[in-house]
């Protein structure tokens, strides 16, 4: 079974250890004078951990990103000046509280002109209908001088085409009424535009408003949204889909390194059904609270879902993988001779670091990679108990049989695997500097 990258990149920072290891029990050495024997400048130093029965969490290790929920972004619907920006960065405000205020003047005086347009149309409609109710009671007495025979029929039939004419003037002054109503509710709407209220209760970041500002509708303002309330976008593998399902358990760090118990532990709340057909992924959404504020919106974030448990296995630390590089052979280099009774440091201080054992035998052996954890393996040709080398292996390549051993914990072993290799190498440094400074003292 052929370990992932990251499996990779643990061992190849940890190997950064190396060095500074040597350094270190160089130091002591000489601090131990005649009761070494001499034989030991040559054994090289090498750091193991007692390898133990478990079962490993199956986890899928994704980057996040971090969004606010009911997060949007702020834009002007119409063109104009920025007059006024009522907030600033940071501020939380409620719904329908006024963002960003746009120079209103061409736009109010568009409302005065359609108000007026309103009120001639509404005295057209009155004088039509004046009009039409004149006709309408002169064609009435017609009618009854008609009915008499004291009215002609041409009189008739031209006070009825009129009445025709003052009923189609009605018709046309209320359909202008309605259009100049309608161009009133135009001109109002386009005023109510120049102020940006707030969409939602929350949180105004990301200002892009400054007033004497020209803007239009594609000019972003602000983005708001709610911080106590966020939500995490992971994207999930076709591959992964067969695992991986909403209610599972997911843990979101909340610092650069990783692997520490800084974490929130929530819920995987959905996953959207629909794959891209190019990269074949899909979004899974996180849903979580900002206990502490230690999430931001935009943050790039570690996220680990957990979907079940291996089979139980002998267990060691990714480190503590080998891999033959003529043969390609994976193993572990096992402290043969070292009894389960030796405890191990659960720190290593620089300057005065756990005494290292007696030259001891060492043995590579084969191992069956079972089952893969982010930062432990389960193998199966060594036993619980075997002390492992974890750091030091390259000095063992050659074909080494003996070694000097620092015995470590488990969580030591597991917080180096957590750092990033510039702060492996940053160690080094530091400790290369403290021999130097010491050296010329």
């Amino acid at each position: 079974m052929k370990f992932s990258l990251f499996h990779k990149v643990c061992y190849l920072s940890l190997l950064l250890l190396a060095s500074s290891l040597v350094i270190s029990c160089s130091d002591d050495n000489n601090d131990n004078g005649p009761s070494v024997n001499s034989s030991s400048s040559t054994t090289p130093s090498v750091e193991a951990v007692k390898s133990r029965y478990g079962a490993l969490p199956l986890s899928e290790r994704l980057s996040g990103t971090v969004y606010a929920k009911n997060q949007v972004s702020l834009y002007p619907e119409i063109s104009g000046k920025i007059a006024t920006v009522h907030v600033q960065n940071g501020e939380y405000v409620e719904k329908g509280e006024p963002i960003v205020s746009l120079e209103d003047s061409q736009y109010r005086e568009q409302v005065q002109q359609a108000r007026a347009n309103l009120r001639i149309n509404e005295a057209r409609l009155k004088q039509a209908r004046a009009r039409y109710n004149e006709l309408e009671a002169q064609y009435k007495r017609t009618k009854q001088l008609s009915d008499q025979q004291l009215s002609s029929e041409l009189e008739m039939e031209t006070l009825q085409a009129q009445m025709s004419s003052a009923e189609a003037d009605v018709d046309l002054a209320e359909a202008q009424l309605e259009q100049a109503q309608s161009s009133l509710q135009e001109q109002q709407d386009l005023l109510s535009r120049t102020v940006i209220k707030a969409p939602i209760t929350g949180t105004v970041g990301q200002r892009n408003a400054e007033t004497g500002m020209q803007v239009n509708s594609s000019t972003q303002l602000f983005t708001i949204g709610d911080l106590n309330n966020l939500r995490v976008e992971v994207v999930l593998t076709d591959r992964m889909l067969d695992d991986i399902e909403v209610g599972q358990t997911v843990h979101i760090y909340t610092s650069s390194n990783a692997n520490n118990s800084n974490f929130i532990e929530a819920e995987l709340s959905r996953i959207s059904p629909f794959l891209n057909n190019i990269t074949r992924s899909t979004e899974g959404e996180i849903d979580v609270k900002n206990t502490g504020n230690k999430l931001r919106p935009g943050m790039f974030v570690p996220v680990d879902i957990l979907y079940g448990q291996s089979e139980r296995a002998t267990l060691v630390p990714t480190s503590a993988i080998y891999t033959d590089p003529n043969s390609g052979e994976e193993g572990v280099f096992v402290a043969t001779s070292l009894g389960s009774e030796i405890q191990p440091a659960e720190q290593v201080d620089p300057q005065n670091p756990p005494p290292l054992t007696e030259p001891t035998e060492v043995q590579f052996k084969s191992i069956n990679v079972i089952a893969e954890g982010r930062m432990e393996v389960g193998v199966e040709g060594i036993e619980p108990g075997n002390w492992v080398v974890t750091v030091g292996q390259d000095l063992l390549s050659s074909g080494r049989q003996q070694a000097r051993v620092r015995t470590s914990s488990w969580e030591r072993i597991l917080a180096l695997q957590g750092l990033q290799r510039q702060d492996l190498l940053q160690r080094v440094l530091d400790r290369q500097t403290d021999i130097n400074d010491s050296s010329s003292q």
